[in-house]
């Protein structure tokens, strides 16, 4: 149990429902018009199942059936404005949830409560709403606020800081078809109370390398109230070391994320499915579902 326990960090650290969720939306690199208040409600539910270590699927001992559910909230409350001629938007949000172990790691105890706290400023360097062509960049701050325990295996806080930089582009394709790519870098602070989910009896310092994300996606506008994204995610890094003993178990993942998005108005809604087509390293995603409610003012 205590080789498993130590690799159970590999799904904690690689899965954006825990930490701060930089996946774009459809339409996300729109830059925003200035002085509005956006307030949006999402509910992600996602399962992750057998675990891989170096390519290779597990399936001896706790391996065997492994099962984690987590069905989160996630609130959110934005602001735009202006500094000179760029568009801006500061976001400030933070995560509700459970997880859910379950099949051959039923026995670990269920997490519940308050995620890290995330805040974010966006910018758009350039901005052209008669081209639809938008460049925009980000940075990202997690403060760990969530809940956390050193002797659960399981956690929704990280109790560790995190930061981002992220840059994204969007401009048409052909009619109402629209691309656009994204790149994200995640560093990692260091967690000097990882005890259980570092396979250790006592407190241990966990760190974790650089994490970076490219996404490719096309948003698709049928009408004024109907638009549809697909995405395309490479993950790769995050080598993660206990005590300063190197953990060779760089995260390399490949995933797909299609949206649907209605704007009425009484409000933005949007759904969106997706899960891990190959992974090198933990637990594979085999589904991830959310919902999200937007209104402006």
């Amino acid at each position: 149990m205590r080789f498993f326990n130590r690799t159970c960090v590999v799904f904690l650290l690689a899965q954006p429902v825990f930490g701060i969720a930089i996946d774009l939306q459809p339409n996300d690199l729109v830059a925003p018009p200035p002085d509005k208040t956006f307030l949006m409600l999402s509910y992600f539910s996602t399962q992750n199942t057998s675990y891989y270590r170096n390519g290779n699927l597990v399936s001896s001992a706790s391996y065997s059936n492994p099962i984690i559910d987590s069905p989160n909230m996630i609130m959110r409350a934005a602001r735009s404005y202006a500094i000179g001629e760029l568009p801006g938007l500061t976001f400030i949000q933070v995560p509700y949830g459970t997880i859910q172990p379950a099949g051959s790691i039923d026995s670990f105890a269920s997490s519940s409560g308050l995620g890290d706290l995330t805040v974010a400023t966006a910018l758009w360097p350039y901005a052209n709403r008669d081209t639809r062509t938008y460049v925009g960049m980000a940075g990202f701050l997690t403060i760990p606020t969530g809940s956390y325990a050193n002797s659960q295996p399981l956690n929704m806080g990280e109790n560790r800081y995190k930061t981002a930089l992220q840059i994204g582009l969007q401009k048409p394709i052909i009619g109402n078809l629209d691309g656009m790519i994204a790149i994200d870098t995640m560093w990692y602070g260091g967690n000097n109370q990882c005890a259980t989910t570092c396979g250790s009896a006592s407190n241990v310092p966990l760190n974790q390398k650089p994490l970076t994300t490219a996404q490719l996606g096309a948003v698709y506008k049928i009408s004024q109230t109907y638009t549809l994204g697909a995405s395309y995610f490479n993950v790769t890094g995050g080598a993660t070391s206990i005590n300063n003993r190197y953990q060779d178990n760089v995260i390399n993942t490949q995933r797909f994320i299609v949206s649907a998005v209605a704007y009425t108005d009484v409000g933005r809604f949007s759904v969106q499915y997706g899960r891990d087509l190959a992974i090198e390293n933990g637990f594979i995603q085999t589904r991830l579902l959310a919902v999200r409610y937007m209104k402006s003012f």
